[in-house]
């Protein structure tokens, strides 16, 4: 049954692109690996920072994040030189001689482009944060600085705030409390109390309620006219209970991480956490970064496609510009993701359209050398 619908011309265009693309891949991964991230890892060793296995350990979890980059890169190129070749060998002219339509020639190349999605798609969902978090561990696990989770009543008022000066490896430092009064003056919050504690840590009570609990704390209380009342010195004590506590260390967390560092199933709960705290500007870039794993491993069909379009080609047609097209493509690509998530960030598009739009792009970019081609 598998003969019948993947036939020898299948395999033969199939092995051809696979082949081609290996090839593309292996030479993207080591000039990108090869300038500064081999040579700072070598010094590194040298240094006896790293010893030799560590460093080894360390190029190998850096690999899934250049492999993410580079299968698209890597398919695009792959099928374009493949049918590049076949169009200089006047092998596409003999397929579509015996009736061969260009959907029919495309057929095997969508298989491996399939394939390839999937690829990407897992390593952006596994890998690339197993990777990560191995390489934390190695590093050293990242501090954060100035953490500030706020809570609002039903007027969308702030009737508390929390400033973590510093987070690391599970212990805040530094952590202020200010608790708001009802009274609003001139648009401006008054403050009831104030809560300083040295350090801080998340917990759960024997009730099963999260928490977070402060050591060494000092409580400023104060009036209604803005003075301090009294001031005390306690050993510790709790503050955010139940789902604000567990919200508030989720979120910060995550905020010390880059979105490359969190799977699928974590970051959108991320979002969801952004959107509930209205952090408006975080959850719009978060939500475009989410998104984005489902659009851009799709861009491996499109690019797959994209490459068949630029290698047909004449007889004596330069090669040179289908090539020069496609890194054309790939830099522009790449080089607009930041625009396209700025954008979602302030708010200027919607973040469905800012992840969309690349692979669009490359869909209108289809048609019109479809069109050109007159295939």
């Amino acid at each position: 049954m598998l003969k019948k619908y993947f036939t020898v011309y299948d395999r033969y265009i199939f092995t051809q692109v696979l082949v081609t693309t290996i090839v593309a891949i292996l030479l993207f991964t080591i000039v990108w690996i090869a300038p500064e991230m081999l040579l700072n890892t070598i010094k590194l060793i040298l240094a006896g920072v790293y010893t030799p296995q560590t460093g080894v350990m360390v190029l190998i979890y850096e690999l899934p994040k250049i492999l993410g980059k580079a299968f698209p890169v890597g398919l695009l190129l792959g099928s374009l030189f493949t049918f590049d070749k076949l169009s200089k060998d006047s092998e596409l002219t003999i397929f579509r001689a015996v009736g061969m339509s260009f959907f029919r020639i495309l057929r095997p190349l969508l298989v491996l482009s399939i394939i390839v999605t999937g690829l990407c798609f897992v390593t952006y969902d596994k890998l690339i944060p197993y990777s990560c978090q191995k390489l934390q561990e190695i590093k050293g696990g990242q501090i954060l600085t100035q953490y500030i989770y706020t809570i609002k009543d039903e007027n969308n008022h702030p009737s508390q705030a929390v400033i973590v000066s510093k987070f690391h490896e599970g212990i805040m430092h530094d952590v202020i409390v200010m608790n708001f009064s009802k009274e609003v003056f001139d648009d401006l919050h008054g403050l009831s109390n104030i809560i300083v504690g040295e350090t801080g840590k998340f917990a759960v009570k024997k009730d099963n309620v999260p928490c977070w609990q402060l050591k060494n704390v000092t409580s400023y209380n104060i009036d209604a006219n803005g003075i301090f009342q009294e001031i005390k010195h306690i050993k510790g004590t709790e503050i955010l209970t139940g789902q604000h506590a567990e919200d508030a260390y989720t979120i910060m967390i995550n905020s010390t991480k880059r979105d490359r560092d969190i799977n699928n199933k974590d970051l959108k709960h991320y979002v969801k956490l952004l959107k509930r705290g209205n952090l408006d500007e975080e959850y719009r870039l978060m939500q475009n970064k989410y998104l984005q794993r489902f659009f851009h491993p799709f861009v491996c069909v499109l690019l797959a496609v994209l490459g068949c379009l630029l290698g047909f080609s004449k007889p004596r047609e330069q090669r040179l510009v289908g090539f020069t097209i496609a890194i054309g493509c790939i830099f522009v690509y790449y080089i607009t993701l930041p625009f396209f998530d700025l954008l979602a960030e302030k708010g200027v598009l919607h973040p469905v359209i800012t992840a969309a739009f690349p692979p669009l792009a490359f869909l209108c970019a289809i048609i019109m050398f479809y069109k050109s081609k007159d295939l």
